[in-house]
């Protein structure tokens, strides 16, 4: 009997400790996120946004990247055969991708003869080598058509490729909405705009998307004191292809933008005693961007929640480095200059780097600065962290946040006053809060960023100064 009611009291005891309350404080984990499936996509290239007259090579830019025509160009006469104002009209050369498409599974063509030309040939190539070589993809065409016809070719490779329409004979052929059908990020993603509210961070947020208008104070978009006056570090087009390397100019700096990871890979500008009047106060408006392509998801001004994931909303290009106009401080504010950053790094170690540049500038030198992110996973005021989720949109916490500046006395010519003693810092820091405020301990060489990368910084110089800045360590 003792036995029994020793047993029933071990179990009872047993029963209450399996129902008390867990009070251990519980640290802040990654919200748990399940991938998307692939989404389908179609790309259209209908020719309506480019402009090409004469029948010389030349590259054209159009909504889906740039294009190579080769005794082509883009016609509007009476005599296309076009849906719309425009199409493609080859004589005897080609015309060829110059970027490469993801995912796709089929390419749609819409073709025909040129006005009363002979019939003639035609052959769709393809390459999966980034365009060193091309091999045929299905039969050659017969084009004998007065009006549009369409022709589909099955794409079998999981490589992405790109594609050239080339001209066989000496007749003219017109070549109109070039239709990309795939799966997977080469295409637009799809979804609901983000509504989440406003951050809980002191500063304001705007929650209507904005734009950007440029003033007259604006850097130039070509030579000196242009943003990418350097290079452009991973190739970056303006074409919805490229939706992880989508180039934006915004007026008053340059970036490649990440549609997956909404955020910037690289943000690109030019900093001199221009930039740096005090014309405008910090204005604090962040603020979504509406510029990007129709229905990729748009990062908020209130997105990164500050007091659930303790990550600042960092800035690429600084406020402090456009105070020029309200326009030019406006412009730093947008979401797609942001990247999600521990507000130690950001407040402390950035701004002190930040400010260090600054007074380059006031010591009588200009700047041009380069500064990125990559990696993933990084520590805020709440801890670890792979990723910040708002609604449908999911931005990616950087593991690592660098830049790279070139100093150089103020003048003219600046490519070509870069030499080995030039002054090249490059920086690159852990995206944790615990980081220390000193930048000059994160100093490294512009080849350990490559490295890292993948990019090739400061490609428009010679190759023999690469060699030279980019190797050594900035000790000053």
């Amino acid at each position: 009997m003792k036995i029994r009611k020793l047993l029933i009291f071990s179990a009872l005891l047993l029963f209450i400790a399996s129902c008390k309350k867990d009070n251990t404080p519980q640290q802040p984990t990654d919200p748990i996120v399940i991938p998307p499936a692939p989404k389908p996509y179609t790309i259209i290239e209908g020719f309506e946004t480019g402009t090409k007259a004469p029948y010389a090579a030349a590259n054209v830019q159009l909504n889906t990247g740039t294009w190579n025509f080769n005794d082509a160009l883009i016609g509007a006469l009476a005599t296309d055969v076009k849906n719309g104002s425009k199409a493609a009209r080859i004589r005897t050369g080609d015309i060829s991708m110059k970027f490469d498409i993801s995912g796709i599974e089929k390419i749609i063509i819409k073709h025909a003869k040129f006005g009363s030309d002979a019939a003639s040939t035609w052959q769709l190539m393809m390459s999966v080598d980034s365009g060193k070589t091309f091999t045929q993809l299905g039969a050659d065409i017969a084009e004998n058509n007065t009006t549009l016809v369409t022709d589909s070719f099955t794409v079998s490779t999981t490589k992405p490729v790109r594609f050239r329409i080339q001209k066989l004979g000496t007749t003219r052929i017109n070549i109109d909405d070039i239709t990309f059908k795939g799966t997977g990020d080469a295409g637009i993603v799809v979804g609901v705009p983000d509504t989440e509210g406003p951050d809980t961070t002191a500063s304001s947020s705007n929650t209507t998307p904005r734009g950007v208008t440029v003033g007259a104070d604006a850097p130039p978009t070509t030579g000196d004191n242009s943003d990418m006056l350097f290079g452009n570090p991973s190739g970056a087009q303006p074409a919805v292809v490229m939706m992880d390397n989508y180039l934006i100019d915004m007026g008053y700096y340059t970036e490649s933008y990440n549609s997956t990871k909404a955020e910037p890979n690289w943000v690109s500008w030019h900093l001199d005693a221009s930039n740096i009047t005090n014309v405008s106060s910090r204005l604090n408006n962040f603020a979504a961007f509406n510029g990007l392509p129709g229905g990729w998801l748009a990062v908020q001004s209130g997105s990164y929640n500050y007091s659930k994931y303790g990550f600042d909303r960092g800035h690429n290009c600084p406020s402090a480095d456009r105070t020029s106009s309200v326009n030019a401080n406006s412009s730093t504010f947008l979401m797609t200059n942001m990247i999600p950053q521990a507000p130690q790094n950001n407040q402390q170690t950035w701004n002190n780097l930040e400010g260090y540049l600054r007074e380059q500038v006031v010591a009588g030198n200009e700047v041009y600065i380069i500064m990125g992110s990559y990696g993933t996973g990084g520590t805020g005021l709440n801890g670890a962290l792979n990723t910040i989720v708002s609604g449908n949109v999911r931005v990616n916490v950087p593991s690592n946040v660098w830049k790279i500046a070139v100093i150089v006395p103020v003048g003219n010519g600046d490519i070509s006053r870069v030499s080995a003693d030039t002054r090249v810092i490059a920086v690159n820091t852990p995206n944790i809060n615990t980081i220390n405020t000193d930048w000059k301990q994160y100093r490294v060489t512009v080849r350990d960023i490559e490295t890292a990368t993948g990019y090739n910084l400061l490609s428009n110089l010679p190759q023999n100064v690469q060699d030279a800045v980019e190797t050594k360590k900035d000790n000053l």
